[in-house]
């Protein structure tokens, strides 16, 4: 089995994948460890390229439906489709229950939840919302401070001021939710004015 692994590890994934789904394991050995291995092997291999095919074409349906809902969402640093398809998921199909900005970041589970005690007055990160758009907006918040100049000098500065790294990117995660409240907002207004206007 070492020589086995040894062989598999020096290989690419992709190259693991092609030399798996392409080898002929002997199907009537299942009483021979090595073999019964081989087979395992294979089936997840193909199983592998099955589901990467499938989230290719998921992914190019998620990219036409937020270009169509929301193309503004995408042109905004680090905001990819993945991460607008689930933030727009959250909104749902109907911002109007959205009363401001707040809402949604409750919605979301960015609102800043107090966890003072005595003189030190901080907060915490809420732990409610759905749980997929918060990890969404921490894409967002950690792509924008690797890539963006702003952010890093912002987190620089309130670092300095004393305060811990996951409190700024909190606050950071707030500021991202009111960011994609108004662009949401706003594409919902526009199609609905087109609506009325058809």
């Amino acid at each position: 089995m070492d020589v086995l692994r040894e062989h598999l590890r020096s290989m690419t994934r992709m190259q693991l994948i092609r030399m798996l789904v392409a080898s002929r394991p002997d199907l009537t050995a299942y009483r021979d460890l090595e073999a019964v291995y081989w087979i395992s092997l294979k089936s997840l291999a193909r199983r592998y390229l099955e589901l990467n095919d499938e989230i290719g074409e998921l992914d190019l349906i998620i990219k036409a439906i937020v270009e169509e809902l929301a193309p503004d969402l995408v042109t905004r640093n680090s905001i990819g489709h993945n991460g607008a398809a689930q933030l727009l998921l959250t909104a749902g199909d109907n911002p109007e229950r959205l009363k401001s900005e707040a809402s949604f970041a409750a919605l979301c589970g960015v609102t800043p939840v107090p966890a003072s005690s005595g003189k030190t007055i901080r907060h915490r990160l809420n732990r409610g919302g759905d749980r997929a758009a918060n990890s969404a907006l921490h894409l967002i918040a950690i792509g924008r401070l690797r890539t963006d100049e702003k952010t890093r000098a912002y987190v620089a500065r309130r670092i300095a001021e004393g305060q811990s790294k996951l409190e700024v990117i909190r606050i950071m995660k707030r500021y991202i939710a009111r960011e994609v409240d108004g662009v949401i907002i706003r594409r919902y207004r526009e199609v609905n004015a087109s609506r009325f206007a058809a």
